[in-house]
């Protein structure tokens, strides 16, 4: 109001629309998506006015947020590994009983002879089974060939036995799940959060700039959030246009891009 700044003029230079400028003003936070848009719009709102947003989020967090669930479980996994760390102040030891380097050479050694021992006995069995050699399976195959049909010539040999073949077992080969591909690129300022299927950010939730190059996304499934369709997008090779005007939600797999209303919220 000093700067005597219409909200429209705020509107179109920030690309955050008017009711959520007015809400931010109002402190009606209930009124805007999620707290991530929250801190977002603050920042972009603060630099448009020549504030210090910093102070802006800051303030925000310190009077309207909680802990999140990552900073306690980050919390949490420093204080194990301090705990960790005083378990183990002795080099060698482990729970209680210290290892002399001597100690795991042998261990080492018993390893890689037991390792090459068990190479040897499956080469050993693989050329006995290539050099025609009956496996035991094999063998009695052939004898419950020879009784079901007694007397049988037809597709015999001489003495009236079936044939034995040696067949090798295929392999199968293991099964790959198919991987959706993301490759976003920003043509004015937008805000962009990825996350893969089980919630894990795969790039940090802020504003992009048009210009801004951003990694290809690879995952079994991409949970993408756009504060704006201002983005180019290639969907696992296929050019994607976003369709709508704020807080774009999309759920991308390997067979293509599916809308998600309401979009989705990444994590802080």
């Amino acid at each position: 109001m000093r700067a005597r700044i219409d909200i429209t003029e705020v509107e179109v230079g920030t690309k955050i629309r008017a009711k959520y400028l007015r809400a931010l003003e109002n402190e009606e936070w209930d009124l805007l998506p999620g707290p991530v848009y929250v801190r977002s719009f603050l920042k972009t709102y603060g630099d448009y006015l020549g504030l210090d947003s910093r102070l802006l989020v800051d303030e925000f967090k310190r009077r309207y947020e909680r802990p999140s669930d990552h900073e306690l479980g980050s919390r949490a996994s420093t204080m194990r590994e301090r705990e960790r760390s005083r378990r183990t102040q002795s080099p060698g030891r482990v729970s209680g009983v210290l290892f002399s380097p001597r100690t795991v050479i042998v261990v080492a050694l018993v390893v890689i002879l037991g390792a090459l021992y068990l190479i040897g006995t499956h080469n050993q069995r693989n050329s006995t089974a290539n050099s025609g050699g009956i496996t035991p399976a094999t063998h009695t195959s052939a004898t419950a060939g020879r009784q079901h049909h007694p007397g049988s010539r037809s597709g015999t040999n001489g003495a009236g036995n079936h044939p034995v073949t040696n067949t090798v077992p295929k392999i199968p080969k293991p099964h790959r799940t198919p991987r959706a591909t993301l490759t976003l690129a920003p043509t004015a300022s937008v805000w962009i959060c990825v996350e893969n299927q089980t919630g894990k950010p795969l790039m940090a939730a802020a504003i992009y700039t048009a210009g801004q190059t951003i990694p290809t996304l690879r995952a079994k499934e991409l949970l993408l959030t756009l504060g704006n369709p201002s983005v180019t997008m290639t969907v696992n090779g296929k050019p994607y246009t976003p369709h709508g005007s704020s807080a774009i939600g999309l759920k991308i797999t390997a067979k293509g891009a599916v809308p998600v209303t309401p979009a989705p919220t990444c994590a802080g």
